[in-house]
């Protein structure tokens, strides 16, 4: 991974506490020669009364990234182009709003375990547990209440290279049909080498399944712009799970090689998307989770993305031995899907395999106590 040699120059925070209650609305750093920082803002209120507050950092560069504690949510991420003009390149909603209404998963921290199980259920230790099936027959993010729509703890991080947020949140014994009580703690943070590095960890008092990741939606030419499907992708990998009509992953790993699927050399994503066979009642496109290439054990690169028209490059490292592939095909230019259209942002979802609770064959995703869960995933944003 190419990383540039930047030096800091002089950073002094400053701590504003103000409100009534004397709590901390604001943390703001006073900028000498393109210092980092963090503001911390007010972003409304959930239908419970829950407060929602907004962290933006911004690095050395005038590199912006957006979070909110509802859901550990990525609201926006701005980068420049190849002419340095800066954009947003994560989708998602202006308001709090949009998100309370029923995203699509935009920019968000998922969780207990993300993507499907199948039926909604699993065994574990002698007995069968019962999910939300809320995708058909299917459990999928977590249920109808998943880690994307509660609040999260948080506070802000400075670091000598890099400024983010720190969030928690504790997932009850018996939420949304899971056992065990999980302490998750989800970091981001965004360093002077334009890099989004999301760090997941978990610890549980009981077995659990656990299967975290982030869920942005991305188009490199910046949110809103239109289709995704002339971007340039490519994936390390040689294998990919095959699905059954649910989506659900059969248990085999299937080569690449002549497939649609091929991406071991770049190919635009649009390229060959109508060669995936249509399943009956769902949009034809790419929600595919592909077999990580790993020629040692943690970081490698999983993917390599481009957008020709305006030269922003995403490369994704990560711990993870999965990567899901998702063409954004139930977008639809709804209020619901933020007014974006079908293809109008990708996903690559770092991740364990789909179903691995009911898959022996697949990598365990339980998390007994004493033992940690601990993944990192890393973005890299670059210009041609």
């Amino acid at each position: 991974m190419h990383r540039s040699s930047i030096k800091l120059l002089t950073a002094a925070l400053v701590v504003v506490l103000a409100g009534s209650h004397g709590s901390l609305t604001r943390l703001e750093a006073v900028e000498r020669h393109g210092s980092m920082h963090v503001e911390q803002s007010p972003f409304g209120t959930t239908a419970d009364g829950q407060s929602v507050e907004l962290f933006t950092c911004t690095n050395a560069h005038g590199v912006k990234l957006a979070m909110m504690t509802y859901g550990a949510i990525v609201v926006s991420l701005e980068v420049p182009d190849r002419d340095g003009t800066i954009a947003n390149v994560n989708l998602g909603y202006e308001k709090l709003d949009g998100y309370l209404a029923g995203s699509p998963y935009f920019g968000a921290t998922v969780g207990r375990y993300c993507n499907r199980i199948a039926g909604g259920t699993f065994s574990l230790e002698g007995k069968e547990y019962s999910l939300a099936t809320n995708n058909g027959e299917n459990h999928l993010h977590g249920g109808d209440v998943g880690y994307d729509k509660v609040v999260w703890d948080a506070r802000p991080i400075r670091r000598r290279n890099e400024v983010g947020v720190q969030f928690q949140y504790t997932s009850k014994d018996g939420e949304e049909g899971y056992p065990g009580t999980v302490q998750i703690t989800a970091t981001y943070t965004l360093t002077n080498d334009n890099e989004l590095k999301v760090e997941l960890r978990a610890r549980s008092d009981a077995a659990t399944p656990v299967n975290l990741t982030n869920h942005c939606y991305w188009n490199l030419a910046g949110a809103g712009s239109g289709s995704i499907l002339d971007h340039q992708l490519q994936v390390e990998s040689d294998e990919y799970l095959a699905v059954d009509d649910t989506l659900i992953p059969t248990g085999k790993m299937v080569p690449v090689k002549g497939s649609p699927l091929d991406f071991t050399t770049p190919h635009t994503i649009g390229e060959r998307l109508k060669q995936i066979p249509e399943i009956e009642g769902l949009p034809q496109g790419y929600d595919h989770c592909f077999v990580v290439r790993r020629g040692k054990a943690g970081m490698v690169l999983a993917a390599r993305v481009t957008d020709p028209s305006s030269g922003r490059t995403m490369e994704i490292y990560t711990t993870q031995p999965g990567l899901q592939l998702y063409s954004g095909n139930f977008l639809d230019g709804t209020e619901g899907s933020g007014g974006f259209q079908q293809y109008e942002g990708f996903c690559l979802e770092t991740q364990h395999y789909p179903d691995s609770p009911n898959q022996p064959g697949f990598p365990s995703t339980i998390l007994y106590p004493g033992k940690k869960y601990h993944h990192t995933t890393v973005h890299v944003f670059s210009a041609r």
